[in-house]
């Protein structure tokens, strides 16, 4: 699987503890607010509000946290922070390529804080357009191989309107485009399924092999930018061995 897959189940099962569940609440909140900000309130006519709220879904959010931060975006509650999107592109150890998507209320606060994580894990932060072309958006969504037998799943996932689907230990990863994203999980519901995660994520076109301390340098860079309260997201093209990551899978 690409590195981005394998770090997309490392994150998953970090998010288990209760103190991972608040983070992603969080960021899943910010998320819907500026999709409701900027798309309107109402799912069927907003894509990007749809797929948030299939995010809150995935993380089992409260569907008051969820109408709340809908409200707080259309204007409906008052107060609040003013929020902005950022996205950070740059390079870790052996050059891999990072990609991270941030909301804030004060940039002149997150960028530097960026820029201190990626140069204490050997990385340094690039101009806009540096890494983001070795990137593609796709759908991604994540099921426990109990669900299904995997013949039986891989059927289901080419009928759903998935491009393709990967084996990963215990879970099945469906890949979609973003345009088909919201059908394939309503498909995959429609069958009693309910993912275990599911996003639009920034996948790698294409990624680097990177071994021993360099990999482990790597994994704790992602999680050094996945844990700033302002990054929603983190991406990076890196292929690790999976010694290296149930070792480091092991520790967090």
């Amino acid at each position: 699987m690409s590195g981005h897959s394998k770090w997309h189940s490392i994150k998953h099962k970090k998010a288990v503890t209760d103190s991972k569940r608040g983070a992603a609440f969080s960021k899943v909140i910010r998320e819907i607010t500026i999709a409701a900000r900027e798309g309107g309130g109402d799912p069927e006519t907003n894509p990007r509000l749809r797929t948030a709220m299939e995010t809150a879904r995935g993380v089992n959010m409260p569907t008051d946290n969820v109408e709340r931060a809908i409200k707080r975006g259309t204007g409906e509650l008052s107060g609040g922070i003013v929020l902005e999107e950022l996205t950070y592109e740059g390079y870790g150890p052996e050059g891999i390529a990072i990609y991270v998507e941030a909301v804030t209320d004060n940039k002149n606060r997150t960028t530097p804080e960026i820029r201190k994580i990626l140069a204490k894990h050997g990385g340094n932060l690039g101009e806009a357009g540096c890494v983001s072309w070795m990137f593609e958006k796709r759908g991604v969504i994540v099921i426990p191989v109990s669900a299904m037998p995997e013949e039986k799943m891989m059927e289901l996932t080419l009928e759903a309107g998935a491009d393709d689907m990967e084996v990963d230990g215990a879970y099945y990863s469906l890949n979609t485009s973003p345009d088909d994203f919201s059908s394939v999980c309503d498909a995959i519901k429609a069958k009693g399924i309910t993912p275990e995660s599911a996003s639009v994520q920034m996948v790698p076109k294409t990624t680097v092999k990177v071994t021993g301390a360099v990999a482990e340098r790597v994994l704790r860079l992602m999680d050094a930018l996945e844990e700033h309260d302002d990054v929603q997201n983190a991406y990076a093209n890196f292929d690790i061995p999976e010694d290296v990551l149930d070792s480091f899978k092991g520790e967090a």
